[in-house]
């Protein structure tokens, strides 16, 4: 299979290296910087720049590059796609794009599938990608009802080859409205966690619990304010739902109510073993 990637940072630059350490499939890259593009062929993961004469070539195009671009770029080479093609992408939020390009794909014949992989570390650009990125894994998938079988079958099977532990299919709605609070919730806390004026005076005072919770809010704000706007009505929803229990736990501790903070903390626990559990 010939593989076209879009974008070379942490994910593309991670999907090239991994496709070269674990298939045998044709690769070519393109990024904005020329630079990038000349690591990535001195790297070995890439066999030519991806161009407008060879897109067309490509059975699958793999887009990681920020949601607006990405709408952008499929539209403007839809023609240049080959009929039948695979193309996806690996951005945070999908009703906008799905929604945007599913004319585009019906029209001229290619096949886009909406794509998320839930990779990624507190850095960015192709020099902090490994091939070992999307270990274990899931890359949620979001087919419209008229994809056929077969092209999402390619595009999980290149997962699996990839090193995904799981390939969960859903539609743009429910990834969204799930995204909102597993991924971009703890963000938005990281970022509002962090912004205490405590935490420059944290050095000898902090354990796990400070590690974890600061953790994501090394993050790209360009990136990142993209996704929290695009998502914002079921974001805000899950915000509004986090202020509340937390004005509540605050009332409790506030009062000294051991009854109550005590079955707070209760329900929490037992949430959180019943969800490990699974």
């Amino acid at each position: 299979m010939i593989i076209g990637l879009v974008g070379l940072g942490l994910i593309g630059g991670s999907y090239a290296k991994a496709i070269k350490k674990y298939t045998d499939h044709t690769v070519y890259g393109f990024n904005r910087s020329v630079g990038v593009i000349r690591q990535a062929q001195e790297a070995g993961v890439i066999d030519g720049v991806l161009d407008d004469g060879n897109i067309g070539n490509c059975d699958m195009v793999i887009i990681s590059i920020y949601p607006t671009d990405a709408i952008e770029f499929i539209l403007s080479h839809a023609s240049r796609f080959k009929k039948g093609a695979v193309i996806t992408d690996a951005c945070g939020t999908k009703r906008r794009i799905c929604s945007e390009v599913e004319k585009a794909s019906m029209d001229n014949g290619f096949y886009f599938i909406g794509g998320h992989p839930m990779a990624g570390i507190e850095k960015s650009g192709f020099e902090a990608s490994f091939p070992e990125m999307f270990g274990d894994a899931s890359l949620i998938l979001t087919p419209y009802q008229w994809t056929p079988q077969e092209a999402v079958d390619v595009t999980a099977d290149l997962a699996r080859e990839l090193g995904f532990g799981k390939v969960k299919i859903s539609n743009p709605q429910e990834h969204d409205e799930m995204i909102s609070y597993t991924s971009q919730l703890p963000h938005v806390l990281s970022c509002a966690f962090i912004g205490s004026e405590l935490a420059e005076k944290f050095d000898g005072f902090s354990a796990g619990s400070f590690q974890d919770m600061a953790r994501v809010a090394k993050l790209n704000e360009v990136m990142w304010s993209e996704l929290f706007i695009e998502n914002r009505e079921y974001l805000c929803r899950e915000i509004d739902g986090m202020l509340e229990r937390l004005s509540q736990l605050s009332t409790q501790i506030r009062l000294a109510d051991r009854e109550k903070l005590r079955e707070s903390l209760r329900k929490s626990r037992e949430t959180k073993e019943r969800i490990d559990g699974k």
